[in-house]
């Protein structure tokens, strides 16, 4: 049992106090590395701190400078879709001129339309290709050409809202993500370091591969006010165009209605002149009628009065030819009564040949009163169309400048 139990080492006095120096040296060197360590911990904390309070100032003064920049283009987008809202309102204003200019058209087209139909029913020699006829034909024209030329515009201006429109579409939706983008980053601003919002979000300290720089995205909202301005420019002269135009279309269609008037007008006298002085050349023809037919029946009461004394004539002659013997002489009473019936036979001749040119200039005179009768039917019938169907729709025609 005693030799189970080993005997504790027995250390020498220098031993001891060998240990006990090692043991001082050793803890005076820890000590020496922890104060060390101390003191460069704090210089290494006061360092960081203040490194990060500067990288952190210096965070938000960027930020800072980040929302100045989209708020100053956030303003500029928000002045130009101002503009260009302002604009597409008036062009689509202008659009509307354009619109009721077209529909105003129509009217006169049509009464010019329906005037030169009117016009194929006169008859006769009025059915004459005259001045009215021109105008009216040029009265169509121009509305036809102003018509061409207001759809045409109208397609512009149509085109011109779209694009407008679209230049708006990109200014808000960059507005949109400006105005996102602002939110956003006045929160972070608004962060501090006692914020409860914050929290540990492990691998966001990258570079988003879809991001952009600075420049492109300054260009990007540049790029939208340049081209939204470019448009609005466009559609500026746009309208401008479109203001002359109608002025200039108003005025062509106004000039050229007033000159088919004038036309209408003074044919309109022409007719009712010649057709007054037709009426004038009736008058006469009739009362020349009247005074040929009298004419006719005092020749023919004339012929008739030779007769008895053709008889007369005629008896005595055949009554002397039975005188007896020679008695039956060739007196002067014989040759008299040869030279009167002569004389009654050519007065008869002469009678009649007058009553049948008589009875001829009354044919013509009749022909000639029917045949004036007639052309002032047709005169008649031309001015009815021209004075009280045409000038009548006419007066409703009013070409208003829009």
């Amino acid at each position: 049992m005693a030799r189970l139990i080993t005997a504790p080492t027995r250390f020498t006095h220098e031993d001891w106090t060998r240990s006990n120096l090692t043991k001082y040296a050793n803890a005076d060197v820890e000590r020496q590395q922890a104060e060390r360590l101390i003191s460069e911990s704090d210089r290494l904390k006061d360092e960081t701190a203040k490194r990060t309070e500067k990288t952190q100032a210096d965070v938000n003064k960027k930020l800072e400078q980040r929302l100045n920049d989209i708020r100053f283009w956030k303003k500029e987008l928000d002045d130009k879709l101002k503009d260009l809202s302002e604009e597409i309102d008036n062009l689509l204003a202008f659009k509307l001129r354009v619109d009721k200019a077209l529909q105003a058209t129509e009217e006169p087209l049509h009464i010019a339309r329906m005037c030169l139909a009117n016009r194929e029913k006169r008859v006769g020699i009025d059915l004459v290709h005259d001045d009215v006829q021109k105008e009216l034909l040029k009265e169509v024209e121009t509305i036809e050409g102003v018509q061409a030329l207001l759809k045409r515009t109208l397609e512009q201006a149509t085109e011109q809202i779209r694009l407008n429109r679209k230049a708006k579409f990109q200014l808000e939706k960059d507005l949109k993500d400006k105005f996102g983008a602002q939110n956003i980053d006045e929160y972070c601003e608004n962060l501090k370091n006692n914020s409860q919002q914050i929290h540990f979000n492990d691998g966001v300290a990258v570079i988003e591969p879809n991001s952009v720089s600075p420049e492109q995205w300054q260009d990007f909202s540049n790029d939208n006010i340049n081209y939204a301005e470019r448009e609005r420019m466009n559609s500026v002269d746009l309208r401008s165009s479109i203001d002359g135009l109608l002025q200039q279309t108003s005025n062509d269609m106004r000039k050229q209605v007033g000159d088919t008037n004038e036309a209408f007008a003074h044919r309109i006298w022409e007719c009712k002149d010649a057709k007054g002085k037709l009426e004038d050349n009736l008058n006469k023809v009739i009362s020349q009628i009247k005074e040929q037919e009298e004419n006719i029946a005092t020749l023919e009461i004339a012929i008739q009065a030779k007769e008895a004394p053709m008889q007369v004539a005629q008896t005595r002659l055949e009554t002397r030819q039975h005188r007896p013997n020679v008695e039956l002489c060739r007196d002067a009473v014989q040759y008299r009564l040869l030279e009167e019936v002569g004389e009654i036979s050519d007065s008869v001749a002469q009678l009649q040949a007058r009553l049948r040119d008589a009875n001829s200039s009354l044919k013509g005179l009749v022909r000639n009163q029917l045949e004036l009768e007639e052309e002032i039917a047709v005169k008649a019938n031309t001015l009815f169309i021209d004075e009280v169907e045409c000038m009548g729709m006419r007066k409703s025609i009013d070409i208003q400048s829009f």
